[in-house]
């Protein structure tokens, strides 16, 4: 059993342990007779209860549903289908980690589950925004020379739904997250690439340049990794690459409609603004 899992089974014991112990704190919306109620519950009226607390965005308390639907009837239908509503719920309350522990698990347990797009969608959803704090993303800040470690991983789980499961209702906004996201990537890249032409590191400066060009083909970046490869080359006296690298950047023209920015979702705000 993963550390992980274990937290999770010991938090599910514990909340089954208290349940009618939490009418003074009201977690469940109500008195102590709704509390007691609760804990003798079927897994039906649990997960209808859940799934109420989804809607009204009360997502605490769906969290502390669904665990308790998993704890107690593990081998339901309901539980099954409360996993994915799980996942969303951690998601939606701010709790990344359990939200990626729990599609984890989802994808490891039920790899031909009609529904297993959606936990790797979740899990890109979770490392995309876990790599923007809230401020960043109020004032558009420059995420070049941030080390993308969540974004790599945001990327990954993206196209491995992409790839997969093509056809997914998920595969759409998926691959325009990915086109941000390789535009993210490569902006790092090129500023790696930038550091390294500045301190006279020419051969890791085209070595990062290239990883740009090879790696992330219609990136903007790809211009200016270009620029920095012919540049590194004419420094290491290599003159006909030099060429060859100013000849590809003049034909690598562009469509007016790869801005680097991140996707729209309705209007001209971006949809990760934290008021949409």
């Amino acid at each position: 059993m993963t550390l992980a899992l274990s937290r999770r089974v010991l938090a599910s014991c514990a909340l089954i342990l208290s349940v009618v112990g939490l009418a003074g704190c009201g977690v469940f919306g109500g008195g102590k007779g709704d509390d007691e109620a609760l804990a003798n519950d079927s897994p039906e009226q649990i997960y209808r209860e859940a799934r109420k607390d989804i809607r009204t965005g009360n997502y605490p308390t769906a969290v502390a549903r669904y665990e308790l639907l998993e704890a107690r009837y593990p081998f339901s239908d309901q539980a099954k289908q409360g996993q994915l509503d799980l996942m969303y719920a951690y998601y939606k309350n701010r709790a990344g980690e359990s939200a990626v522990d729990q599609a984890d698990q989802f994808i490891r347990e039920n790899p031909t589950h009609p529904r297993v797009d959606y936990a790797h969608y979740i899990r890109g959803l979770v490392y995309f925004e876990s790599g923007l704090s809230w401020v960043e993303r109020v004032f558009n800040a420059d995420l070049s020379q941030r080390p993308p470690t969540e974004a790599r991983k945001s990327f990954q789980a993206f196209q491995t739904l992409v790839q997969q499961f093509p056809k997914s209702p998920y595969a759409a906004d998926a691959r325009q997250r990915m086109v941000y996201l390789r535009n993210r990537l490569a902006d790092y890249e090129v500023e790696v690439a930038r550091f390294y032409l500045k301190r006279g590191a020419y051969v890791g400066a085209a070595s990062r340049a290239r990883n740009v060009i090879e790696g992330y083909d219609g990136a903007p970046a790809v211009d200016d990794a270009l620029a920095i490869l012919a540049q590194s080359y004419r420094r290491l006296g290599v003159d006909d690459l030099a060429k060859v690298a100013d000849a590809v950047r003049q034909a690598n023209v562009l469509p007016d409609d790869v801005t680097g920015q991140p996707p729209r979702e309705n209007g001209d705000d971006p949809w990760w603004r934290f008021w949409n």
